[in-house]
């Protein structure tokens, strides 16, 4: 899906903005979407306790109006979205953001890791939305006959495998039809339930809290047990922050207020309706709201959409991945892209494989989606709590808000959050430690290649010489210099490259122009190509050149390099050589890292993908000079 501008969006009239807002429901609303697979289901699942009462149904109907309403609507699409980065959204945008609020490094550190995590629970989501999803859509098949139970599994494992290993191919050709199916899914979703509705209009009382409220007083410790099944209903909600920067603000909040919001809910009424008709309809009322001849196409179609929510989930964490890389959080990673017109569709083999694995782990050790159930929920719950902490930052800084107005902004969010966090805590022996556990883990790995690279520069920092000293010292001593152009990559803009000592070492010669090359990346997503490159010409030959790009960028040298033409540095490919430095790096004791995070490093280190392939310059330009490196 290309990248629109929200300036774009904003300025636009509701015919051109209609054609994103469907293209949105195809992406942003896929996850939120399928919750009314499962939700009410849960809610009452017999494991909770929950008895099935007019006042407790009217109670729960209420709990997912208001939470729809207050962390969906008003929390995400009224406020947080609001806070781009450059039109971009997401909790690495939102994390650059609050970053600018403060200038005290120990708060910008807490602030950093804090928001890492948050983004490193996302691929806890992106294990547990296709699992839970796929599997609820197939699991229709069991209200159909109960035959077919024992085909659940196998037929989930099948369609998730392929969604994996289609990866591959790209979803520019089928992304088309995305938008199309999803707004016929909504649709399907009002009219099921607007029909039970009219059948039972009493439910339509349950937007009234004054039902959430009773239901509290009533059932408790049950009722707040149940706000960990009713957060079902707004997995999902984040996404549509997250996937601002394809379809622009206008467009999503025209989308979830004009159709999805209230065809989501209509469907929650029905199945309440249903419900309060027959009790026993508990057991799976989504689907038994379904007219039986309409109940095999339902399957498919549900089946349909939770790919297209799980895609969505996928490409999210391709992205994120990206983004990790960039910001210097994760090693360069192969990147594949699967498009040549859009630069968002990428395929990451590594992260497919291991998300593959690991929903493949949760289907087998789970079993069915009320089990995975469990599993779902808090990590998506932190996740919120760390986006409004975050957002108290901006609002109170760059929005300038007063500071009761930001406290109110938090406290009222926060306290939401943090009830449906805790009442999700329950869930972490029976399986809600699985994406805490994930997380935390791709957390250590994150802040570890950080923290790694960082003792890196410093320990070459020390051992560089500085390059001033360098180029006087040619004056009197002049190396043979050579017809072309050398390039040089480094870290240290003020310091001489190793692979340019070596050079010089090893083969007694320098090129007639010297360019050392400095990549910074900037806490914005896209840095334009005018404000790409700055070229300083120093003395003897050597240029020094500044690229920047922003964390949803591709880097490419030669493309760059092409670009200094304009600031009077000529480059021709075919008349370069870029020379690279591959490290070695040998552990140390005392290191600043600890052993067991210097020992990971130095893995992660060794797998990284090539610095060549990750700059796209091509390899028959490309020279290495080995080093050793203690840390």
């Amino acid at each position: 899906m290309s990248a629109i501008s929200v300036a774009s969006h904003d300025k636009s009239s509701r015919a051109q903005v209609l054609p994103v807002a469907l293209a949105a429901m195809g992406v942003v609303f896929g996850d939120i979407g399928t919750s009314p697979l499962y939700t009410m289901k849960e809610v009452f699942n017999a494991h909770h306790g929950l008895a099935v009462t007019p006042d407790n149904v009217l109670g729960v109907l209420s709990l997912v109006f208001w939470a729809l309403t207050v962390v969906v609507s008003l929390k995400y699409v009224v406020f947080i979205m609001r806070a781009d980065n450059r039109g971009e959204g997401g909790i690495m945008a939102l994390t650059s953001l609050a970053l600018r609020t403060t200038r005290s490094p120990r708060l910008a550190s807490a602030m950093a890791a804090v928001g890492l995590f948050g983004a490193a629970l996302f691929y806890g989501d992106g294990v547990i939305t296709p699992a839970i999803s796929v599997l609820s859509a197939v699991e229709g098949l069991e209200v159909a006959t109960p035959a077919f139970k024992p085909y659940v599994l196998p037929i989930s494992l099948i369609v998730l495998t392929g969604l994996f290993l289609i990866q591959s191919k790209g979803t520019a050709r089928v992304g088309a039809v995305f938008g199309p199916v999803m707004l016929f899914w909504f649709a399907t979703l009002g009219v099921l339930g607007a029909i039970n509705v009219v059948r039972h209009p009493d439910v339509l009382r349950a937007i009234n809290p004054a039902y959430a409220l009773a239901f509290f007083e009533a059932n408790r410790g049950l009722g707040f047990l149940a706000l960990g099944a009713v957060v079902l209903a707004i997995t999902g909600g984040e996404a549509l922050y997250a996937d601002m920067g394809h379809f622009g603000r206008r467009p999503i909040k025209l989308a979830w207020f004009g159709f999805v919001f209230p065809a989501l809910y209509l469907n929650y009424l029905g199945q309440g309706a249903l419900i309060l008709d027959d009790p026993e309809a508990v057991k799976n009322p989504f689907y038994l709201l379904v007219p039986e001849p309409l109940l095999y196409p339902m399957v498919a179609l549900s089946t349909l959409a939770t790919i297209i929510a799980s895609q969505a989930v996928i490409s999210g964490a391709f992205s994120l991945t990206k983004q990790a890389v960039q910001l210097g959080y994760s090693p360069r990673i192969h990147v594949v892209h699967t498009s040549e017109k859009e630069v968002g569709q990428i395929y990451v083999p590594n992260v497919n494989w291991m998300l593959l694995g690991a929903v493949v782990a949760l289907v087998l050790g789970f079993h069915s989606s009320s089990a995975l159930a469990s599993a779902y929920g808090i990590a998506v719950t932190l996740t919120m709590m760390i986006d409004t902490v975050l957002a108290f930052f901006v609002v109170r800084t760059l929005w300038n808000w007063g500071l009761g107005t930001s406290i109110a902004f938090l406290l009222v969010f926060f306290a939401v959050d943090f009830a449906f966090f805790s009442a999700n805590t329950v869930k972490i022996f029976d399986g809600g430690w699985f994406p805490l556990a994930l997380g935390l883990a791709i957390h250590t790995l994150l802040m570890t290649w950080k923290r790694g690279r960082a003792a890196l520069t410093e320990r070459m920092r020390v051992d560089t010489m500085p390059l001033n000293l360098f180029i006087q010292s040619m004056f009197h001593d002049p190396p043979i210099r050579v017809p072309g152009t050398g390039v040089f990559m480094t870290t240290a803009p003020d310091g001489v490259p190793r692979a340019l000592l070596h050079n010089l070492l090893h083969n007694k010669v320098l090129h007639a122009r010297v360019v050392l090359v400095n990549v910074i990346t900037d806490d914005v997503p896209y840095v334009p190509v005018s404000e790409r490159v700055r070229v300083e010409e120093l003395d003897f030959g050597f240029f020094r050149v500044f690229v920047r790009y922003g964390f949803k960028d591709d880097p490419d040298i030669p493309a760059a390099l092409a670009l200094c033409e304009s600031q009077g540095l000529p480059f021709e490919l075919m008349e370069s050589s870029f020379f690279l430095g591959r490290e070695t790096l040998i552990p140390k004791a005392g290191s600043p890292l600890g052993l067991w995070r210097e020992r990971l490093f130095i893995l992660m280190f060794r797998n990284a993908h090539s610095a060549a392939d990750f700059f796209c310059i091509p390899a028959n330009r490309v020279v290495e000079f080995g080093t050793q490196i203690e840390l």
